[in-house]
């Protein structure tokens, strides 16, 4: 959208923009080490905030490679994150993750893209929603 609210057209308007399923195994070993990097137990599974490496971990590098959506990783700043969970992963389950521009607006001379992440368990049952909101200055 433009500095009115108006939808953004051309480089880097990208709303609506799917990308392609990733795929990530949860492995025991690295989920531990995440724990004890922020004090959580590693015998209590895995920490909820691993959703950052398996749900927008994998998918954030989509949109920061895609030249269409012309993202100035120079100019981003990482201003709101969330996840909400079905229920959280086990060690050595294998997890799918599929990323989406939910919005993408100009206000002020900067630019707000919303990017949200749907990972599924490998029965296809939904696990993790990651909301994430970068903003590109000028």
């Amino acid at each position: 959208m433009s500095a009115s609210g108006e939808p953004r057209n051309g480089a880097g308007g990208v709303a609506g923009r799917t990308y392609p399923p990733v795929n990530f195994l949860v492995e025991a070993d690295r989920a531990a080490e995440f724990a004890r990097s922020i004090g959580a137990d590693p015998a209590a599974g895995v920490p909820p905030t691993f959703a950052a490496v398996y749900s927008l971990g994998v998918t954030a590098p989509q949109l920061f490679g895609d030249d269409e959506a012309a993202v100035d990783f120079a100019r981003l700043l990482h201003a709101e994150q969330e996840f909400t969970w079905a229920r959280h992963p086990e060690p050595g389950e294998t997890v799918t993750s599929q990323a989406r521009v939910a919005s993408d607006v100009s206000r002020r001379g900067m630019r707000f893209l919303s990017f949200e992440t749907d990972t599924k368990d490998e029965a296809g049952e939904p696990l993790c929603r990651s909301r994430a909101l970068f903003v590109i200055r000028p």
